[in-house]
């Protein structure tokens, strides 16, 4: 873990994620009846309330809509929950003025364009190791662990490591 992507991490408030590709392996799943239905990572979902715990506020922005996102953010008790919305630069815009934050203090995981301008806009911009290789390429930092495989969980202990919390947050579970 380089230098950078820990004094990047030192003053992150808000962690955001993209859905698919980040959160799941970016497959889609679909049923005879139409119904979706999409796999999450424990890993990752303890490391979002191991985030949540240390005070860093939480948000999931997606381009696509469906109920199975909407129940898994509310499982974890992510309170921001964006979906639909392609332009997610406007909806960070949005939030940043509700949460009274700067784009230095957020962090962003994604995979793929449509999370490119946010990824360059942020303090932390980070892509998961399977992401478009463009969005790599402009990403400050890129995850060793592919997307619904544990990348959340690397993204939120390098900023848990970067604020020196890390060590808590494991203890808690001692």
């Amino acid at each position: 873990m380089s230098d950078d992507l820990l004094q990047r991490g030192k003053n992150i408030k808000l962690a955001v994620f993209d859905v698919d590709g980040v959160l799941t392996d970016g497959r889609l799943y679909f049923l005879e009846d139409g119904s979706e239905f999409k796999t999450f990572s424990t890993l990752d979902g303890q490391g979002i309330k191991m985030l949540m715990a240390a005070g860093v506020q939480t948000a999931i922005i997606s381009g696509r809509k469906t109920p199975v996102v909407e129940r898994r953010a509310k499982n974890l008790g992510i309170p921001h929950l964006y979906q639909g919305r392609e332009d997610k630069l406007v909806v960070l815009d949005e939030l940043l003025g509700q949460l009274n934050l700067s784009y230095e203090q957020v962090a962003y995981l994604g995979d793929d364009l449509p999370d490119l301008p946010v990824i360059r806009r942020v303090g932390l911009g980070m892509a998961v190791a399977n992401a478009a290789s463009f969005v790599r390429e402009h990403a400050h930092g890129v995850t060793l662990a592919r997307g619904g495989e544990g990348a959340a969980r690397e993204f939120c202990e390098l900023i848990l490591r970067a604020q020196g919390r890390l060590d808590a947050a494991n203890a808690a579970y001692l």
